[in-house]
């Protein structure tokens, strides 16, 4: 789409008339109101009776841990998708918002976790084909001048030119942020916005998204786990845990305390998982000392983690979303390198390289299997046979592959497993979701474990799944197996683990154990309200 050589020497009156467009206006944003909203997914009861107000010229935080219905609330809001029940107001009428250009209509524009910019356009480019009319003829000339008019105004600018693939990922962030503002969008919903920008940046763009409504010119509701954001930028938080709402109020009247507590509550749960007590603590057979790494953008993200896991030990990582445990898992896994430190296993300095994993027998059973330990298309057998297929007996001469041995060892996994499929040769990708977090057990436990590190073994798994996918990890810990449990469940960790480690920005920060657990005040070391120094367990 370009303009013509007319359009190009537009008069001054169309730059004008472009810049009054994008120029915000006097209104004030209208109050955006959800009542009892309720979805379900098949089984899965994502949402329960949730109501939401965001006041005018507000900042309105959405706290609670991973599953707790804080995207399906907003996706709901949008129109990504249709509530089974409730109602969505925009002031005092009731409105239908089947569609995101129906949000859009009333205002209402979302900043999402994942970027939705066009790589190969220009930044000017991206802004202008966001609108939802445009002409048949654009005028650049005006268009760049409402353009350049509309960053002055902001506390940070991108060059219009720049095409976004130049771009850095904190850049895009706040693309994304004023590609909203540009579109005149009153309402905006941000998930997770500061999650792939430095903390100075951060602050600036909440900042500027605070001066705005403090201005009465937006409305702001925003997903975040981080407690220092919500006391410092927000208004108004609600907190939802396990799909229902669990509490809200002024964030200046609500301490780290009743923060945490309404988040996870003011009791552990009960183990419903039988297994033998441990009656002596043998030496370390996994150890963490001092890890450093960075995140994807070379900020510090571990800052000299310290942990060790025995053999016959379940050590469950708590902690809110976003405070290292990922970046953790990855280093463990041999995909994120460290800055410094060290891993030991078995007494031996280790480097996570397929050879070494192998040999130490360091397994993984990581989050989202079919992303990061499968190939869809490749079948159950060969998915299972990944671990071992290039040694005997499924490899001759250093290179032929044996596969009717590893068809074989597959059908004893799926019979050892109960993994539903219609062949050892179908695709993984056509299984279900627990069907493939068991082949996955299958293949990393299958010739004894000395080290498992199971990143949300279950997250998004029916209770049939969860229930047998936890009953194997407690299986191989009765077998001596040193067990790390990364997890965002509190349930999970609490019915799993002998010991509990809280990480917090990048350190861990609390432990207990299990046994003597207190849940406020895992809470409050989750919520980031401890010292950075480790309190032994008792």
């Amino acid at each position: 789409m370009t303009a013509s050589a007319a359009a190009s020497d537009a008069s001054d009156t169309d730059t004008s008339a472009i810049v009054a467009r994008v120029k915000p206006g006097s209104l004030e944003p209208p109050r955006l109101t959800a009542k009892n909203m309720s979805k379900r997914f098949g089984d899965l009861l994502a949402l329960e009776d949730v109501s939401f107000t965001l006041s005018p010229g507000s900042v309105h935080a959405l706290l609670g841990e991973n599953g707790a219905g804080k995207s399906t609330l907003v996706k709901c809001i949008m129109g990504f998708y249709r509530a089974d029940r409730g109602q969505i107001l925009v002031g005092d009428s009731e409105v239908q918002v089947s569609s995101p250009r129906d949000a859009r209509g009333l205002g209402i524009g979302m900043v999402y976790q994942h970027f939705t910019l066009v790589e190969n356009m220009t930044v000017a480019e991206n802004l202008v084909m966001a609108r939802a009319n445009l002409p048949a003829i654009l005028n650049w000339k005006a268009e760049h001048a409402a353009i350049d008019a509309f960053m002055e105004r902001m506390p940070f600018r991108i060059a219009p030119s720049r095409t976004v693939r130049q771009l850095a990922a904190g850049e895009k962030q706040k693309l994304e942020i004023l590609k909203q503002l540009y579109l005149g969008n009153r309402i905006m919903i941000l998930d997770e916005p500061t999650s792939v920008l430095t903390p100075q940046e951060a602050d600036d763009v909440l900042g500027m998204l605070r001066g705005l409504c403090q201005n009465m010119q937006l409305s702001v509701a925003m997903i975040t786990h981080k407690f220092r954001e919500v006391k410092a930028f927000a208004d108004e938080v609600t907190v939802l845990r396990r799909g229902r709402f669990a509490g809200t109020g002024r964030a200046s009247e609500l301490n780290a305390a009743q923060l945490a507590e309404m988040m996870v509550g003011a009791e552990p749960p009960a183990s419903s998982i039988t297994r033998s007590s441990r009656t002596s603590t043998p030496a370390a057979l996994l150890e963490i000392n001092a890890l450093c790494a960075n995140d994807d953008i070379g900020l510090p993200i571990l800052k000299g983690v310290q942990l060790h896991v025995s053999p016959g030990e379940i050590v469950g990582v708590a902690g809110v979303s976003g405070n290292g445990q990922d970046e953790l898992v990855e280093v463990l896994a041999g995909q994120r390198l460290p800055t410094s430190g060290q891993l030991r296993v078995n007494g031996k300095p280790y480097v996570p390289r397929r050879d070494q994993m192998r040999r130490e027998r360091v397994r993984l059973l990581p989050e989202s299997p079919l992303r990061n330990a499968c190939v869809a298309q490749m079948s159950v057998s060969e998915n299972i046979a990944f671990r071992s297929f290039d040694v005997p007996p499924f490899c001759s001469a250093g290179w032929w592959l044996e596969k009717s041995r590893m068809k074989q060892r597959a059908l004893s996994a799926i019979a050892d497993y109960s993994i539903k499929t219609q062949s050892a040769d179908a695709p993984i990708g056509s299984l279900s979701g627990g069907n493939v977090q068991r082949a996955v057990l299958a293949r990393e436990l299958s010739d004894g474990a000395a080290v498992l590190v199971a990143a949300n073994p279950c997250f998004g798994l029916d209770f049939a799944a969860v229930r047998e996918i936890h009953g194997r990890i407690v299986k191989a810990r009765e077998g001596g197996t040193a067990v790390l449990l990364v997890s965002a469940d509190l349930d999970e960790i609490f019915a799993l683990s002998d010991r509990i480690v809280v990480m917090s920005e990048g350190r861990i920060v609390y432990e207990c154990d299990a046994a003597k657990a207190d849940l406020a005040e895992i809470g409050q070391h989750m919520a980031g309200h401890s010292s950075d120094a480790t309190h032994a367990a008792e």
